[in-house]
């Protein structure tokens, strides 16, 4: 499944302006023959917007989300994008997948927050794995600093994700995350992973870009520079398989003697 990684940060505190902005990527992204499209972390109405978060946030099911439902169904391609969402008095950092027929098919929250700002505007969520089906590949959603956690990773990896989806806001100077790290998490885990960030000076953060699809072999099939752009990778399922029986790791496993992880 070809699939497009959307780097940017659309404007920030504009969820208005930001639909445009993916309804525009959303297009190009169909054009060459992408069946998913994914943006960044809270790309609905920004990441560093302050008290705004609360303010722009709704339920997994509020006006945002119909209007990705509708940009989907109108250029035929899926799409997964992070946004504030609220329940009752509480307010999560969320990625959501939206099916090419603008079905809503998984909401994940933001398990790990990273830093204070997160830990002051984000309750976290308590579900590690969400996935859905999508053209036969299992795709799994993360968040950001939740790839960072090995544990997430595996997680998914023995509920059999095929393609792992994480929405970033990943700053100046953790670029190696993106660089080194993530490819990793695609080798030891086998599967690929869609890391998907925002780009240039929001507040007080610096975000990297360096948004990459890594294959199973570790191996990053595109890789997006420091300007906003939009890229575009290819998920080969025979691959994958092909990758999984040559590569061990899963099968050599022995949980038995991991339980002091816990």
């Amino acid at each position: 499944m070809r699939t497009a990684l959307l780097q940017s940060s659309g404007r920030p505190g504009s969820p208005v302006e930001n639909l445009k902005v993916l309804d525009e990527a959303a297009g190009r992204a169909a054009a060459s023959g992408a069946g998913l499209l994914v943006a960044p972390e809270m790309f609905l109405t920004g990441y560093a917007i302050g008290d705004d978060i609360a303010r722009f946030a709704e339920p997994a099911d509020g006006d945002g989300a119909d209007t990705v439902a509708d940009i989907a169904g109108r250029h035929g391609v899926a799409i997964a994008y992070g946004y504030p969402e609220r329940d009752g008095e509480t307010v999560y950092n969320s990625a959501q997948l939206i099916s090419a027929d603008g079905i809503r098919l998984a909401n994940y929250r933001k398990t790990h927050l990273f830093g204070c700002f997160e830990r002051d505007h984000f309750t976290p969520g308590g579900q590690p794995v969400v996935q859905a089906e999508v053209d036969g590949l299992r795709i799994g959603l993360m968040i950001c600093y939740d790839v960072e956690f090995p544990e997430n990773v595996r997680a998914h990896a023995l509920a059999g994700t095929d393609l792992l989806l994480v929405p970033t806001a990943q700053m100046h100077p953790f670029q190696f995350v993106a660089e080194s790290l993530v490819p990793v998490r695609a080798f030891e885990n086998q599967m690929y992973v869609a890391y998907v960030n925002r780009v240039g000076a929001e507040g007080d953060f610096e975000f990297v870009g360096l948004s990459t699809l890594a294959g199973p072999d570790g191996i990053a099939r595109t890789r997006a520079g420091r300007a906003e752009e939009l890229v575009v990778a290819d998920v080969d399922p025979a691959f994958l398989a092909a990758s999984r029986e040559a590569n061990p790791y899963l099968k050599d496993r022995r949980p038995g003697l991991y339980g002091s992880l816990i």
